[in-house]
This record gives structure tokens, sequence and C-alpha cells, in this order.
């Protein structure tokens, strides 16, 4: 039986169970486990499952095993519980109440602050969707009781969720890293100037929105002192020298990123019980939520490891890239083609899915144009912080509507979501159009 033809057939099977609603893991495991068992079985010509049971329990098995034992994967759990330890800790959320005080006679100021807040968690966090679940149920309440826009209370914070895909520590730069076989440390710093252009362009984007319209943002009355601005600034402190011990400690050559991780999750519980906001059992519950949270992300990676190697046996990957390569398409045409893809995708699927869905047909693709991995993964996860809130199912937003309830309409919080995604979309062709944005830090390890 031909290969490709398995191989494509299989891609179809599994975007049509995504579709209905089969979890991912499950999908991607059992589509490729059939997939491999009729190659095997067909392999003589005539059907004979006998000579196929030992070769698929070989290829699924194995390849668990190789993942599950990878080094690299053990940084996914220490930044994880990083983000839940440091949450019960109010270290994430004290960039935020910094950046209120500071901001909050600025027009627009909480919107901004909510941004600025949701850069923070990010860069301990290294998760989108934690992000603006958490950061919604602190902003987005908030920014509407002081009568700011509904749109703008909702969007700015669905938006600024988005950065923790691009911000280090970000869970999908550790996926694309592994499934890649690049370095993370890398992807990590490459994500550090693209995250922050992103961020500086959301507040643009809330700057421009309360000039045009200063209605939707109502000026603050009250008094805020210089004391009172210190003292928040201050209490700022623990997850300012987190990230710096992160991207600090890659950028110096001092830590690995699993090194850095597990260092950061000493210190976020030493300060904790230190400043007495972390109590054991707030560790105890940020531990358990780390463990479903790691299960389900290694689930999955272990499902997109079979389906890669399912994919690797189809010799599906070599086929598209002789038919793009006799295509003559230019360079431009095909990141505009990849694109178009995964902004498509983003509309319907979670990010990790179609990141292991189409990367072992992209990589060999881009390999071919010789386009750096580093510099490809970036586009990679901006294309899918993108799809973060890309209607018709953008994730963030649905996550930053169940924290608002009935007191904001979901179509109205995508309505204040053009705004961004206009900003996001200029963001990524700087980004395409000058590597350099994202290679230079890396370069100067």
């Amino acid at each position: 039986m031909d290969g490709t033809l398995v191989g494509l057939v299989a891609f179809a099977a599994v975007i049509g169970l995504l579709a209905l609603r089969v979890p991912i893991a499950f999908a991607l495991a059992g589509v490729a486990s059939v997939g491999t068992f009729v190659i095997f079985a067909f392999r003589t010509g005539a059907f004979a499952p006998e000579r196929a049971f030992r070769p698929t329990s070989s290829l699924v098995f194995s390849n668990s095993f190789d993942l599950i034992h990878s080094y690299d994967l053990s940084m996914i759990p220490l930044f994880v519980a990083l983000g839940h330890i440091a949450y019960k800790a109010d270290i994430t959320t004290a960039i935020y109440h910094a950046a209120r005080v500071w901001l909050v006679k600025v027009p627009g100021g909480v919107a901004m602050a909510s941004v600025l807040g949701c850069g923070g968690f990010s860069a301990i966090t290294g998760s989108s969707i934690a992000c603006a679940s958490t950061m919604g149920r602190i902003c987005s309440p908030e920014m509407l009781r002081l009568g700011y826009d509904k749109r703008l209370a909702t969007a700015s914070v669905a938006a600024g969720g988005t950065l923790g895909s691009l911000i280090p520590p970000s869970v999908l730069f550790i996926i694309y890293g592994i499934f890649t076989e690049t370095s993370i440390s890398k992807l990590f710093l490459a994500g550090v100037i693209p995250g922050l252009i992103s961020l500086a362009g959301f507040l643009i984007v809330i700057f421009v929105w309360v000039k045009r319209d200063p209605a939707a943002a109502p000026a603050f009355t009250g008094v805020i002192t210089a004391r009172e601005k210190a003292r928040a600034a201050l209490d700022s402190w623990p997850a300012v020298a987190l990230f710096v011990i992160i991207v600090g400690g890659i950028y110096g050559g001092i830590f690995t990123a699993t090194e850095a991780a597990a260092v950061c999750v000493s210190a976020a519980v030493i300060i904790g019980f230190a400043q007495r906001k972390l109590t054991f059992r707030a560790l105890w519950e940020a531990l358990r939520e780390t463990c479903i949270q790691t299960t389900s992300i290694f689930l999955i990676a272990a499902g997109a490891k079979i389906f890669v190697a399912f994919i690797a046996l189809t010799g599906v990957a070599p086929d598209i890239v002789t038919a793009v390569t006799e295509a003559q398409l230019s360079a431009p045409l095909l990141l505009a083609a990849i694109a178009v893809i995964y902004l498509l995708l983003g509309m319907f699927l979670d990010p990790i899915g179609i990141m292991v869905l189409t990367l072992p047909l992209m990589v060999p693709l881009v390999e071919t144009y010789g386009f750096d991995l580093i510099w490809f993964g970036v586009v990679v996860i901006k294309l899918l912080e993108i799809g973060l809130i890309t209607p018709p199912v953008g994730l963030n937003v649905f996550v930053i509507a169940g924290v608002v309830g009935k007191e904001v309409p979901i179509d109205r919080i995508f309505s204040g979501i053009l705004r961004f995604l206009s900003i996001d979309v200029l963001v990524l062709v700087l980004i395409m159009s000058f590597p350099v944005l994202s290679l230079l830090l890396p370069a100067t390890m």
C-alpha cells in the first residue's frame, strides 16, 4: 500500500477526530497506531496482520518511552510548577499591581497595566491560557468596575494573555525544541525581542484607542502618593528576580533552561515562605495542579511523538518537499502559504495540537529552503499566538468570556480583539521580514 496515501488519509482522520472534540493525545496516538498497523500488514501486498503486531507495538512503545525519558521534557513540569507556585505566593500579580499604581493616571492606564501584568505573568508561567485565565479574574472585573469600555476591559487581557506563548519561558517553545531538536535555550532568547515588540504594540493600541475615544477609559480621580508608588515597585522585585534568573542565567551561560527552571522553583518557594504569602496547603495545591496540567501535556507529547514516527514511516514529508520544490515556489510565497495554513488551523484547534500536527511536514520543508529553525520557531509561535484570539474559536477570548460571564457578550470581546489582531499581524510581518529580531540574542550567547 502506498505510504504517502496512508499518511494523507491519517492527517485527514486526525483533523476529523479533532473536529469531533476527541482529545488530541488519543487522536494522534490512535490514528498513528492504526496507520502503522496498516502499512506493515500490507507490506508484502496481501493483508498479513500477524506481521504487523510486533513492529506496530515497537514503534508505539519505544517512541513513548524515549520521549518520557527526555531530559529536555523535565523542564515542562518545572516551569508549570513555577507558574502555580508564583501565583499562590502573589509573585505573578505583583507586576500588575505595580503597573496599575504607576499608570493609573495615564489615559487607559489600567488596561496598559493589565497588558504589562500579562507580560510579567508570562515571563514566569509560560502558558497563554493560564495567563489569560488568571489575569482575567484580576484585571477585567476591575476595569469594568471603573467604567472602562467593555471591549477594552476584556480584549486587552485576552490579547495580553497571548504573550505567554512568546515571552520565555514558553511551553510551546519547549515542545517545538524537542520535536525539531533545536536548542530550547536559544528559542527562549529568540522570543524575548519579538515578545517585547508585541507587548509594546498592545500598549500603543490601547493608547490610540483611548486617545480617539476618551470615554472608553474614564480618568482616575483619586490620589496616588510617591510612597505608594515606591512600595508597589519594591513589592514586584520577586517577579523581576525570577525573570532575570531565567533570561540572564541562560544568556550568560550560567544555567541551561532546565537548570534555570529548577533554580526558579526553589527561589519562588523560598520567597513565598519568607514573605509569608505561601502556605504548605497552597504549595500542595500548586503541586497538585502541576501534576494534572503536566500529565495532559505529556500525553499530548507522547501521542505526537508516535505520530511523528508514523509520518516518517509513510514518507509523506519527502513527497511534499519534492512537490513544493518542483513547483518552484519563492521563499516569500512559501512563508505566506505557511502563515495562511497556521492562521486557518488556529481558528479551530488549540496551539499544541496545531504544532504537533504540522511540524512533521513543515520542518523538512523549511530546511529545504535553508530557513533557520530558531527563527522559524518564533514565526510559528507568533502564528499560534494570533490563533489564540482569532474568531471563531479564539481560546483566550472564550477564557475571558468565562471569567466575565454574561456581563460582556463574546461578540463584544471579539469586536475589541480586532484592533489587537491588526498589531499582531504587523509584528508577524516584521518578524518574518527581519529574522535578526529573533536571532540577535541567540547569536550573542
